[in-house]
């Protein structure tokens, strides 16, 4: 009975002594925890110094996503014999000139994407065929008229690397103001932009005069790296040849600078739903089509340069 109660006692007195000792490793966590929230916004502050000073940022972030499948007497499938891949890859970059009285920013987008299905009961080659071909490159000058406007001149190109490399190509070449709300967000605002369409051929694609709306935003935010683009051409000639595209891209870094990315690109085009409408339908014409929202995305992995 002794015994049993000198083993509750002590115990006891053990468990007292943890619970007084986490006690005050708390107390003396609290302020520490004050110290690195201090510096956290210190450090976040000296950025937003950093953001604004003249020179150049350059930058770039990734995604690769992928997957390949084999079957061998797989019965279950219509082609038991068969071999399936798919293959993604993107890239955004920027390389940015910021000084007191002028900017200059550049962008790239590259994002290529490939398929493939191999039946093997069938002959002939069933290589991967391309899924996804985009190449947009973009150039904007400001000269600043404050610290939030600027008047500016926009180059901007867009066509497919792998099939039909220009055929269509757009080049955008505008002039008109940009806004720049905070360092991150650049809208601009060309009211007189003249839209060139290089096709090959007799083709449904034609040139014309408009207006350029373009809003970039790109942050980080710790291990986060976000890219959005939203580039929007209205025709003064007719809506037929207006378009947009929007393109959002995220990238979470794991360890050293590889993690996870995505991808989600939107765009509306009546040239080219047209062009693709007369491939079935020789009839085809402007009012005749839907001008479906086209649509692309891609999740993988992804590494920050």
């Amino acid at each position: 009975m002794k015994k049993s109660l000198f083993s509750v006692l002590f115990l006891s007195i053990g468990f007292f002594a943890h619970a007084q000792t986490a006690e005050e490793l708390k107390k003396e966590q609290a302020p520490k925890k004050a110290q690195v929230a201090k510096l956290k916004r210190e450090i976040a502050a000296l950025q937003l110094k950093i953001d604004v000073l003249p020179g150049w940022r350059i930058g770039a972030f990734g995604t690769i996503g992928g997957s390949l499948s084999g079957f061998k007497n797989w019965y279950s499938k219509t082609a038991p014999n068969a071999s399936a891949g798919n293959i993604g890859i993107t890239i955004n970059g920027f390389a940015n000139l910021i000084q007191e009285d002028f900017f200059w920013k550049n962008s790239g987008t590259v994002n290529l994407g490939w398929v493939q299905l191999d039946d093997k009961s069938i002959d002939g080659d069933e290589g991967f065929e391309t899924a996804t071909d985009i190449f947009t490159i973009t150039s904007l000058y400001g000269k600043r008229i404050n610290k939030k406007w600027a008047a500016s001149a926009l180059v901007e190109y867009r066509t497919s690397l792998i099939d039909n490399f220009n055929d269509p190509g757009y080049l955008d070449f505008g002039g008109g103001f940009t806004w720049t709300p905070i360092s991150k967000l650049v809208v601009v605002i060309h009211p007189g932009n003249y839209n060139f369409v290089y096709s090959k051929g007799e083709t449904v694609f034609e040139s014309s005069l408009g207006a350029k709306v373009v809003a970039d935003f790109a942050t980080k935010i710790k291990k986060l790296s976000i890219k959005s683009n939203l580039s929007v051409y209205q025709s003064y000639k007719t809506s037929d040849l207006s378009n947009w595209t929007l393109t959002n891209a995220l990238g979470y870094t794991l360890f050293k600078g590889i993690g996870l990315g995505f991808e989600l690109g939107l765009r509306q085009n009546k040239q080219e739903a047209l062009n693709n409408a007369l491939m079935t339908d020789t009839n085809a014409t402007f009012k005749t089509i839907a001008n479906k929202l086209q649509s692309y995305w891609l999740l993988g992995m992804s590494y920050a340069f």
